[in-house]
């Protein structure tokens, strides 16, 4: 057990703070003075060992805890530290897993854990660290072992289906309590795809005029009635319906709408907007994100903490962080834009663990712009995201004028809508972005329109179109779908992703994740004999029951004993009846240059490649080429797909090293209109554009030209058909 210095050493009252890293233990010296020693611990100091099971399941699941190998000297200076001080507070994250942490420094430091000897701050500022210092507590047990039964659970999953997938398998593949789930949603949603039968159906644009100034409106209804138009025919007999009906305005309706902004970031919607407005992955995220919760050097200033704690799941702000923001805005953008009432927020689903505050800056003040000579780009682009989010959240709503006119042609109705921003609001700072392409008819004016107003057609545009599948997950949207069945905590979303990749259960490709044969052979075989571990309503109700744990309202050995048991009676059952299961290796005619064999093709972590089926006697691999079909623009040789050190997709010549073109965007056999290079394609959001290769060529966007040039013979031609692109002009 801890106890003061004795045989009269004194310490002259000093504070010994152990920290988890480097950069933490440097923003916390700035804060406090010369009687606080700062010492970081690296993370957890004990753990499960990793060669053995590590816990005894007849003995009330009891884990065995051994020193992390590389951290015994940490401890060592951790524990002569200690020695010279009069108190020592353990200042881990405020969470669970920091919870977790010092605990088991105070079981390697040998300290009373019922004593007051933890401190946690939701944002290293110097306010918040010196008030955490004048109010240590005992450490939380409760949270401890919500942890420890999360670590246990996973470690009786992983370590036990890990096995059974090297004996039936081979070596080397996993299975963990929650991984499997996210694989079995991946896996899922591609058998909706290939599933999929798609339906075509038309839609019809009227190109209107009204006085100098034209407008479109699509058809609505038919008799009445929701347009549905199934194939050609159909469409044809509208449009010869149409042919001489004339355009009336039949009713205006125009309203204004309030639109409020967004809630401050959670871990997740922070991890999702990153993704779609920065690019980033969810481990990306998090990394940089954590840089700036820790602490960025400031100059002069010193190092300081920019965001508040990164992992949680509320949308909470503290009353003083408000009152400052609200402040911030009506100084820099008029009091009109501070919210004159409080805004009721939306109630979200399911449990949440309202102990942090949302993500925010720890000063409104710290702006991007004045930050923008301290941070590196990614660190800019995070930081001001978060930044513009926080503040928009806490303006007023933006106001929009709509306009909504539904125009009729005998049986037929058309309408067309538009509106115009009537005052900014939140989004004179920030709007939030979408999954979704949409039609956006902000700012889109009609002309002004009455009752009765005879409009002139200019042309009929009639389109074929095809359902689509559903899309499949992205980093955002697999961190979304798993925060909306509660799978998992915020802490957890970005390793679920980073490990399904590094085993090779799942790729990314073009953002998006496509299960692997060996990733779908994995969950096949879960999915057929251990249907509650890949449950996502019983992974779901297991996170409830760690909150309860959390809350003391459960007890963790009784949660692991109710799991494990039907458990333990699945793996016998599926040890004896499921076979071996091979995995025959594709084999190609591509000669082995080292023992002349035929190259087979192997999965690895980074997809496909070839490699020799002698081994281990002969180790030779090399890259598997995936043809395109386009030639090189630069030789007479053919752009393959390639992959970087980091699994990104990418194309480059099959003549390499003689040749060293390479592009990340996909090639196509299309050549620029105005300077004859190659064309690439690039897909947004679903939209497809082509630009070509030479940067020097004004040829940016092809889909935007080819669009313009067509609408404008779309106005000249009338009864023409044109069958390239499914639309004609009446």
């Amino acid at each position: 057990m801890y106890r003061l210095p004795q045989n009269g050493v004194t310490s002259l009252g000093k504070t010994l703070v152990i920290v988890e890293s480097p950069a933490k233990a440097k923003s916390l010296t700035k804060f406090l003075g010369k009687n606080y020693t700062i010492k970081a611990s690296m993370g957890h100091v004990r753990d499960l060992p990793k060669s053995q099971f590590g816990v005894d399941t007849d003995d009330h699941f009891k884990p065995k805890y051994i020193t992390i190998r590389g951290k015994g000297e940490i401890i060592k200076e951790l524990k002569s530290a200690v020695k010279k001080v009069d108190k020592v507070l353990l200042a881990a994250d405020p969470d669970r897993e920091g919870e977790a942490i010092a605990w088991h420094l105070a079981n390697a430091l040998n300290m009373d854990e019922d004593g007051a000897c933890r401190i946690e701050f939701n944002e290293i500022t110097k306010q918040a660290v010196k008030q955490a210092v004048k109010d240590p507590r005992p450490i939380d047990q409760n949270r401890v072992n919500a942890q420890q039964a999360r670590r246990i659970l996973d470690r009786l999953v992983g370590y036990n289906l890990s096995p059974l997938l090297w004996r039936k398998i081979k070596k080397g593949l996993s299975a963990g309590r929650v991984q499997s789930v996210a694989m079995k949603l991946i896996n899922d949603r591609e058998e909706e795809i290939r599933k999929f039968e798609p339906q075509e159906y038309w839609t019809l644009t009227s190109k209107l005029f009204k006085g100098r100034k034209s407008f479109e409106a699509k058809l609505h209804k038919i008799k009445g009635k929701k347009a549905e138009v199934p194939n050609q025919g159909k469409m044809e007999q509208i449009t010869k319906d149409l042919d001489q009906a004339d355009y009336i305005v039949d009713k205006v309706t125009k309203k204004e709408r309030k639109r409020n902004p967004a809630a401050p970031f959670t871990t997740s919607s922070l991890q999702q907007e990153a993704y779609r407005k920065l690019n980033f992955t969810a481990r990306k995220t998090m990394m940089v994100a954590q840089q700036l919760y820790e602490g960025i050097d400031l100059g002069k200033e010193g190092p300081a903490g920019l965001v508040t704690y990164i992992r949680t799941d509320s949308t909470r702000v503290s009353p003083t962080a408000k009152e400052e923001a609200q402040a911030y805005i009506g100084e820099n953008f008029g009091e009109e834009y501070v919210p004159k009432e409080k805004r009721k927020e939306k109630a979200k689903k399911g449990k949440i663990q309202d102990a942090h505050e949302a993500i925010r800056p720890t000063s409104v003040y710290k702006d991007p712009a004045f930050l923008k000579q301290f941070l590196s780009r990614d660190q800019l682009r995070l930081y001001r995201l978060i930044w513009e989010r926080f503040v928009a959240s806490l303006m007023s709503a933006a106001i929009i004028d709509t306009t909504s006119v539904d125009i009729t042609a005998g049986n037929y109705t058309f309408r067309a809508t538009g509106s115009v921003v009537k005052f900014p609001g939140f989004m004179k700072v920030y709007t939030e972005a979408t999954d979704k392409p949409k039609d956006n008819d902000d700012n889109k004016l009609l002309p002004e329109l009455t009752e009765k107003d005879k409009l002139k057609l200019i042309s009929l545009v009639p389109e074929q179109h095809f359902t689509q599948p559903p899309p499949r997950y992205t980093d955002a949207t697999l961190v979304k779908i798993l925060e909306e069945k509660g799978i998992g905590r915020p802490s957890t979303y970005a390793p679920i992703v980073d490990t399904i990749l590094k085993r090779g259960y799942v790729v990314r490709e073009e953002k998006k994740f496509f299960p692997t044969e060996l990733g779908t052979l994995v969950v096949e075989l879960l999915q057929e004999y251990f249907p509650n571990v890949l449950d996502v309503e019983f992974t779901a109700a297991m996170e409830d029951n760690l909150d309860n744990v959390e809350e003391g309202e459960l007890d963790w050995v009784k949660i692991l004993e109710t799991f494990y048991r039907p458990f333990q009676k699945d793996l016998e059952k599926a040890d004896e009846e499921i076979g071996k299961v091979e995995i025959a290796d594709e084999v190609t005619d591509e000669i082995c240059e080292e023992c002349g064999k035929n190259l087979v093709i192997k999965m690895g972590r980074y997809g496909k490649f070839l490699a020799c089926p002698g081994f281990p006697e002969c180790r030779y691999t090399k890259p598997l080429l995936e043809p395109t079909g386009v030639e090189c623009p630069e030789c007479s040789g053919e752009m393959v797909i390639r992959r970087s050190k980091k699994g990104r997709k990418f194309y480059g010549c099959n003549n390499y090293p003689n040749c060293e073109f390479v592009t990340w965007d996909e090639p196509t056999a299309r050549k620029c209109p105005d300077c004859g290079s190659m064309m690439v394609k690039k897909t947004k959001r679903g939209n497809e554009t082509y630009r070509c290769i030479n940067k020097q060529c004004k040829v940016q966007d092809e889909n935007k030209k080819t669009k313009t040039s067509k609408k404008k013979s779309q106005g000249k031609a009338k009864n023409s058909w044109q069958n390239d692109s499914v639309k004609w002009s009446v």
